[in-house]
């Protein structure tokens, strides 16, 4: 390595996760959220399909040609009718046909007539596909030229204005194509040219859709002239589709008007949605964030509880959980200073009596200091054991699942196992169980350990000949598990201080040391993790003396 060269200083592997996972944070907390972007992209997907459905309006298109051939159809036999009933006009009386013909002035009359009736262009062929007459020649030839005022201009809004223009430029580059045949252009035209002609003079209806050079459509509707149940000729009606055109242009400009009131509606709603929904995730994921990066002091969760929903438990939860954490936090705390001090004691006593023990030289002292030596060597052993018992259970209780327990063969369980350790004792044992099956949800370990602590306070307090007394009762909710004694009792202002962390009252026969003082500590948090509750109480009969103490546990049924 050079003088120049730096030496390499790699990073660990948990600041690469955590690097890592303020970079997925910043990304994932944009100005608008994941949570956001998909309330947003789930609304307005659905609206623009809808309004693609719509704007692609070809049933409604089919809808008005086959409107629009109907209505020529029955216009067609309309005219048709009266074209046959003015061909009988040659007819002579003695009913013998003299000569049937629709070339004829009459015939041209009543088709102008009711061409201008129903204002349908109407085309007139006889049997040979020759033209006969055109109604729009006929309204024209002869007539004057007459001026009518036309009605005002309709006034459009300058929205409806807007999205024409809008839907023309749409249509400009992407216009409508048809693949229909070219309408013939021819100035005087023939059967020939119209094929549905051909169906008419031979006695049927015929129908056909066409477009023009300019892409227009345009409907037409053959249909049989009969005189005397002989076919004369064929009637032709046509129509531009220019008004179907501007029926499915008009929807269309009215369907882009309504989408975009609906867009802009569905867009503040999804931006309200995603306010009301991701904003306050993002809020609680910030504190939460800040409750892992906070050192020394404590952070707050928001309170959303207020929302009455889903969220607002959310929240809820979050402050409980939060609140658990930093409780125990400070029980750790706490527990490190009590471990610290309960430690300190025999160690201090420990190091005092080996300093005693090299300078004394008299062999009767040393014996004793040995003894004080091995003594404070077990008391140290057995706060390390319990310590190390105490601080996984915690653990344990948080992982481990509950399972059916039934107290009675429980209690039996526990009481067997004493009466074969104390046979030789004069300390009877009584068990007052319920008839019916006890059964509760828990770890059968745990509480048995919890049974065994009460019971061996019980033994250590009661006299030679006393009594340790087990009571099971169930009530409509709970499970009370009690253990008496005939011991002195428990002062009264001791009753809660008796389940701290290392508080011992022994008996004064019992020698210093030989417990932790984490028994009831440990059997308090044992119960309290399966939901239930332990006190402690005096016996007392009825003049006030006390008889003996009661452990009194509850559990949830």
């Amino acid at each position: 390595m050079t003088a120049d060269a730096k030496p390499y200083v790699g990073k660990s592997v948990p600041d690469r996760k955590a690097e890592k996972r303020e970079k997925e944070q910043k990304v994932r907390r944009g100005p608008f959220s994941s949570l956001g972007r998909r309330i947003m992209a789930i609304n307005l997907f659905s609206v623009i399909f809808l309004a693609g459905g719509i704007l692609y309006l070809d049933q409604f298109r089919d809808g008005l040609i086959e409107a629009r051939f109907q209505a020529l159809t029955t216009n067609g036999r309309m005219i048709a009718g009266a074209l046959g009933e003015a061909a009988l006009q040659e007819v002579s009386l003695d009913g013998q046909v003299q000569y049937l013909t629709l070339d004829s002035l009459p015939i041209k009359r009543v088709l102008r007539r009711l061409s201008i009736i129903t204002n349908t262009p109407a085309l007139l062929f006889d049997r040979e596909g020759v033209l006969i007459a055109d109604s729009r020649r006929l309204i024209s030839a002869g007539r004057n030229i007459v001026s009518e005022e036309l009605p005002p201009p309709e006034v459009k809004s300058p929205v409806r204005l807007f999205f024409e223009e809008l839907y023309d430029g749409w249509e400009k580059l992407f216009p409508t194509k048809y693949d229909y045949p070219l309408f013939p252009s021819n100035p005087i035209p023939s059967g020939a040219d119209f094929q549905e002609i051909g169906t008419a003079i031979n006695g049927d209806n015929g129908r056909m859709t066409r477009q023009t050079q300019k892409g227009e459509l345009v409907l037409s509707v053959s249909v049989p002239v009969q005189g005397f149940k002989h076919i004369l000729g064929g009637l032709l009606l046509t129509e531009s589709g220019s008004s179907i055109d501007d029926a499915v242009r008009s929807a269309q400009v009215t369907t882009l008007i309504v989408f975009a009131v609906t867009l802009v509606i569905t867009l503040l709603l999804s931006l309200f949605l995603a306010r009301t929904i991701a904003s306050p995730i993002h809020v609680l994921a910030e504190a939460a964030d800040k409750v892992r990066r906070g050192i020394g002091r404590r952070m707050v969760i928001p309170d959303f509880s207020d929302r009455k929903d889903e969220i607002g438990d959310l929240s809820a939860s979050f402050r409980a959980m939060t609140t658990a954490l930093y409780d125990r936090l400070d029980a750790i705390e706490a527990f490190a200073a009590d471990v610290a001090h309960e430690l300190k004691n025999p160690l201090t006593s420990l190091g005092t009596a080996v300093q005693a023990f090299e300078r004394v030289k008299d062999e009767e002292t040393r014996e004793k200091l040995r003894v004080v030596i091995a003594s404070d060597v077990k008391r140290l052993d057995r706060l390390i054991t319990d310590i190390s018992a105490a601080s996984r259970l915690d653990a344990e209780l948080s992982r481990a699942e509950g399972v059916p327990v039934d107290l009675i063969k429980l209690v039996e369980g526990v009481l067997d196992g004493y009466r074969t350790t104390q046979m030789f004792s004069s300390i009877s044992f009584d068990f007052k169980r319920p008839s019916k099956d006890v059964t509760v949800n828990g770890l059968p370990g745990r509480l048995g350990q919890v049974l065994r602590n009460l019971i061996d306070n019980a033994i250590s307090f009661s006299p030679e000949t006393g009594r340790v007394v087990i009571r099971l009762e169930t009530r409509e909710k709970t499970v009370e598990l009690s253990v008496e004694d005939d011991g002195p009792g428990i002062p009264e202002n001791k009753l809660e201080a008796i389940f701290s962390r290392f508080y011992t009252e022994r008996p004064k026969a019992e020698g210093f040391g030989r417990h932790s003082g984490l028994g009831l500590s440990i059997s308090r948090l044992i119960v309290e993790a399966h939901g239930g509750t332990i006190t402690a109480r005096n016996r007392t009969d009825d003049n006030g003396t006390i008889l003996g103490a009661q452990f009194l546990i509850k559990l949830p049924r």
